[in-house]
């Protein structure tokens, strides 16, 4: 896979720069932040090793190496991303957590900072432009799962699980189901929102974030939250038991309740809260509903290389993609190619399961305390399209390759 293509817009740019000019450093930082953006870097890292200052950038999930800036550059590099995010330059011993202030970036940047051997560490989250994925039609959800994800939303109780690893989108989504609960509500409905940190702010929802060295952590906040008369409540991510029981007993008291929570797909979800000793009665109560779901680079429709195809996938596809009457895998990228930066794909789609927790054989097999193998082949003998199967109907349409499901899912079963 060549790089080339992402870093020659940077490096043509880079070597426009005057060294002698007093703004040196500061347009450095400037035209890594603009570059990224223009590339659609979701993420910057800056790497110190002994001879220089490496940067990587994260594009649609995976990491190119772009440039590299000497030894001396490197700590005047960090330290001007410290000065702008409003971090200490003195210290270069703890880690450390900054927002890039709106003067130096249209648009949220957060920075973090991260002691190493050879010198600091810098990580630069891009954030998506405000008027990207606000609402749930622009994700590219199923059209199932969109649905039925539309009328849980409509509940007065209950928890909305988003699943998946990290990633994987999921904050993306439920920030996403916060606008719809606003527009459909039209404003009548409290919502309130309890994250770590708030990453996008959104008009119609009161949203706090936590502060845990003042005692202020996810299920104490959240336990104080309902004394607010809230109707929904967004709880940025499950990570400890006494979170995920506050959460339900939050349900079960008459609100409706969207969080997130690290797991490998919906069944494995459920029985990572079992594990939480979380009780089979609270879950089949209070839980409405689990999504998981995964991102995987879309194929680059400007790359004009003959397909290539797998052994034995053809048969698998074409038994899978009903009706298809042919199927296409990524094409081999390009040499040179301005839309993809010659890597062969360009964007990303998202793949989706939603498990029903209405299902009788799941509900049965929640209170059961089932293993998520079990519960898995449950839900796809009830009729639930998992992960692999969409995987395999993206590849059939020709949407993205086998080699870029195997690397998001690990196998196709």
């Amino acid at each position: 896979m060549s790089h080339a293509s992402i870093s020659s817009s940077f490096v043509t740019a880079f070597g426009k720069l005057s060294a002698n000019s007093d703004d040196y450093v500061p347009d450095i930082v400037r035209l890594i932040l603009s570059e990224a953006r223009k590339g659609r870097a979701s993420d910057v890292h800056l790497v110190p090793s002994e001879s220089a200052l490496m940067m990587q950038w994260r594009v649609d999930g995976v990491l190119h190496a772009v440039a590299g800036f000497d030894r001396e550059l490197a700590t005047r590099i960090i330290a001007r991303l410290k000065v702008i995010s409003g971090l200490l330059t003195y210290r270069t011993d703890v880690p450390q957590e900054g927002r890039v202030a709106r003067e130096y970036s249209p648009t949220e940047v957060r920075v973090t900072t991260f002691p190493t051997l050879h010198g600091e560490k810098a990580a630069i989250r891009m954030f998506a432009e405000n008027d990207q994925l606000q609402r749930l039609g622009q994700l590219g959800l199923p059209d199932t799962v969109r649905s039925r994800l539309l009328e849980h939303l409509g509940a007065t109780a209950g928890v909305i699980l988003l699943t998946g690893p990290s990633g994987s989108g999921k904050t993306t989504t439920v920030y996403a189901c916060l606008r719809e609960i606003i527009a459909q509500s039209g404003g009548s409905r409290c919502i309130m929102t309890l994250e770590d940190p708030i990453e996008v702010a959104v008009d119609g929802a009161t949203q706090s974030q936590v502060r845990p060295s003042a005692g202020f952590d996810l299920a104490t906040g959240l336990r104080s939250l309902m004394r607010q008369d809230p109707d929904v409540i967004l709880v940025g991510e499950i990570r400890d038991p006494q979170t995920a029981e506050a959460a339900f007993q939050a349900a079960l008291t008459g609100h409706l309740v969207l969080t997130t929570f690290h797991a490998g797909s919906a069944a494995e979800a459920l029985t990572r809260l079992l594990d939480m000793q979380i009780e089979p009665y609270l879950l089949r109560s209070g839980l409405r509903s689990v999504i998981c779901q995964r991102l995987l680079r879309r194929r680059c429709e400007h790359c004009g290389s003959p397909p290539r195809t797998e052994p034995g996938l053809n048969e698998k596809c074409e038994k899978v993609a009903e009706g298809a009457d042919k199927f296409r895998l990524a094409e081999t990228p390009g040499s040179t190619c301005g839309h993809c930066g010659s890597t062969g794909y360009s964007g990303r789609m998202v793949l989706a399961e939603m498990l029903d927790l209405d299902l009788p054989e799941i509900a049965r097999g929640i209170l059961q305390r089932t293993d998520a193998r079990q519960l898995a082949t449950l839900a796809e003998s009830a009729g639930m399209e998992t992960l692999q199967q969409a995987a395999v109907k993206a590849i059939a349409a020709g949407l993205t390759s086998h080699e870029e499901v195997l690397r998001v899912l690990g196998s196709l079963k």
